[in-house]
């Protein structure tokens, strides 16, 4: 069964089924095409609008496991940061999923500057608008750029994010901007846009 982390949101991860929570995984790549088929396969989902599968920054087993089991997906959401060997991986992701017929529905430029607690101002720490310009330059669309805000990491330690992501603080207002890019690009003629728009902030 799946861990619900909200009415909206439910979460399966190998982690749940580690002994202990520091216990590495240490396994060649059948042993995870496998665990990846059981999680697909398996795992009761129920009624899903949206099932996103997180993996690892590659091009290695993973991703190609979830390439070759998942063949109706809507596509690959890519994650950058600004940093020029940051976004050559992300290159190199990109095309992998076009090699894998897989469409590239975006990428997202996460830790895009830091924002300042005191006084909003937008510091860039890693460089700037990295993705952006990659993304331009490989054709795929900017879904839009996440900033470094404290209130992010507190929020998620505490376990209280979903009122962050209700409120009007810079790290929200980004991640509502993603989402409603993602919604315009998939095709969610089968669901209320305007209900998943409401579940997904």
């Amino acid at each position: 069964e799946p861990v619900r982390a909200n009415p909206n949101l439910i979460v399966m991860s190998l982690g749940f089924l580690l002994p202990q929570v520091d216990a590495p995984v240490i396994w060649r790549g059948p042993l995870k095409y496998n665990m990846i088929k059981q999680f697909l396969t398996d795992v009761d989902w129920g009624d899903l609008d949206f099932l996103i599968v997180d993996s690892p920054p590659s091009t290695g087993d993973e991703p190609l496991a979830i390439g070759q089991l998942v063949a109706d997906a809507d596509g690959a959401i890519l994650v950058t940061t600004p940093q020029i060997l940051a976004t050559d991986d992300v290159r190199r992701s990109i095309n992998f999923a076009r090699q894998l017929n897989l469409p590239v529905i975006g990428v997202i430029e996460n830790m895009s500057g830091l924002v300042c607690p005191e006084c909003g101002a937008k510091i860039d720490i890693f460089g700037s608008h990295g993705g952006e310009a990659m993304s331009r330059d490989m054709g795929v669309p900017v879904l839009g750029s996440i900033p470094v805000d404290p209130g992010i990491v507190r929020s998620g330690d505490s376990g209280a994010l979903d009122t962050y992501l209700r409120s009007d603080a810079p790290g929200a207002r980004a991640f509502s901007a993603v989402v409603e890019k993602i919604l315009e690009a998939v095709d969610a003629t089968t669901i209320d846009p305007d209900k998943e728009r409401e579940d997904a902030r």
